[in-house]
């Protein structure tokens, strides 16, 4: 059997372009008309960048007298007055003199990520320990929180401010999407079998989910989103290659757990990238199941395809303790052997450390993540979603540590720790 066969003709790649070219194809014909209701992709772009300006974002801070201003004033000063540990001497820190002899090939860092950071003063917690304690904040943060209802007590807002001043990248998980009583049959528990291939964004909810994504891109400058559903993932692609500069990462939902289903996400990034070689897709979450030698097949996958600067591998290393996986679930070991050949990777931490969720009398719960701020409240329960948090933070700088005395580099918030 020769693998010639497997080659696809030209042919094919003409129909495709035909369907998407023929002025009677609905399903694009629907996205344009999203697309020029907002005014087109520069005007989108345009209003995008505005929106997300930091002295913007600041501004209308100011405007609805926030509380959050004064912090992210604080951070500021925090950053300019170089508070937050260099990772010269967070090496140094943690290897003493050897760190002097070490060489750290910053080609192949692991980036720090973290999981959800549901409401602001998580982050604020966050920084004022690490500056205490001489500890790496993320370079990425993952937010599952209702955008409605961030948006309405301004803690979409401070987020996205904050992110620019810490030189983090974030991104944001939209209302549309399997959750919000798009599919009529599935309801909670009791229908979960449902759920399996079955969520997401049904009939016109991709359209509908395209048309959030431009609310709040042009209006906070939220430009990436969390996409779980292979429709939205197509719409994606296809928005961005109209000009909008769209970008998403691929859920864990998704189920990329083998180099094969890898092949089809990348080959689709690679089909629908612009002539300069870009894509949206910034990223994409492995399954959980996946080993390390899927991860190095993927590597050669994306190298193959030239993407490896562009697409981001981000590996849950903890995931939270109850209500998604079966514990204990701990990758760091792994990690260590892929950190040293693999580039573009990120250590995802949504739990904590074994030892510290079995202790907590309210361990980790992905469940949670989409309570109801006033819920959260009437219940008592935000002490134990903030200790959640900051012990997800405690693990991640365990990762760092482990990851820096193995002499391989990490890539924290960029205008805190890699000025």
């Amino acid at each position: 059997m020769s693998r010639e066969m497997l080659k696809i003709s030209d042919n094919r790649l003409r129909e495709i372009n035909d369907f998407i070219l023929n002025p009677d194809s609905r399903i694009v014909n629907d996205l344009l008309a999203i697309v020029d209701k907002y005014g087109g992709a520069e005007e989108i772009n345009r209003k995008a960048k505005e929106a997300g300006k930091l002295e913007n974002l600041m501004s209308q801070l100011e405007a609805k007298n926030s509380p959050y201003l004064a912090d992210l004033k604080w951070l500021i000063e925090q950053r300019d007055n170089g508070a937050f540990i260099s990772i010269q001497d967070y090496r140094k820190k943690i290897l003493g003199d050897k760190a002097e002899g070490m060489e750290f090939n910053d080609d192949i860092a692991v980036t720090l990520e973290i999981s959800a950071i549901q409401y602001f003063p998580f982050l604020m917690k966050q920084a004022k320990q690490a500056i205490a304690n001489q500890e790496l904040m993320p370079g990425r943060f993952i937010r599952v929180r209702a955008m409605k209802e961030q948006e309405a007590d301004n803690d979409l807002l401070a987020v996205q401010a904050a992110m620019k001043i810490v030189g983090a990248s974030v991104c944001e998980t939209l209302d549309t999407k399997g959750t919000d009583g798009s599919n009529v049959h599935l309801g909670g528990p009791d229908t979960i079998t449902g759920y399996f291939g079955g969520v997401g964004q049904p009939n016109d909810y991709g359209l509908k989910w395209i048309d959030e994504f431009l609310y709040y891109y042009t209006n906070y400058g939220v430009e990436q989103v969390l996409n779980l559903n292979p429709g939205t993932v197509m719409l994606a692609y296809m928005l961005h290659k109209l000009g909008v500069d769209i970008e998403f990462k691929i859920s864990v939902f998704m189920g990329n757990d083998n180099p094969y289903s890898i092949f089809w996400t990348l080959m689709a990034a690679k089909l629908f990238s612009r002539e300069d070689g870009t894509t949206p897709l910034i990223g994409f979450n492995f399954s959980n199941s996946v080993n390390n030698e899927t991860i190095m097949m993927s590597a050669d996958i994306r190298k193959a395809m030239d993407l490896e600067d562009i697409v981001r591998f981000e590996h849950h290393i903890f995931e939270s303790y109850k209500s998604i996986v079966r514990q204990p679930y701990d990758r760091r070991d792994e990690l260590m052997e892929i950190a040293r050949t693999v580039p573009n990777i990120s250590a995802k931490h949504e739990g904590g450390d074994m030892d510290i969720e079995e202790s907590r009398s309210h361990p980790s719960d992905i469940a949670e993540y989409f309570l109801a701020k006033e819920d959260v409240i009437k219940d008592g329960m935000m002490d134990d979603l903030t200790l959640n948090y900051m012990d997800k933070h405690d693990t991640i700088n365990k990762t760092a540590r482990a990851l820096t005395e193995k002499g391989l580099s990490v890539i924290a918030a960029n205008n805190l720790h890699h000025r």
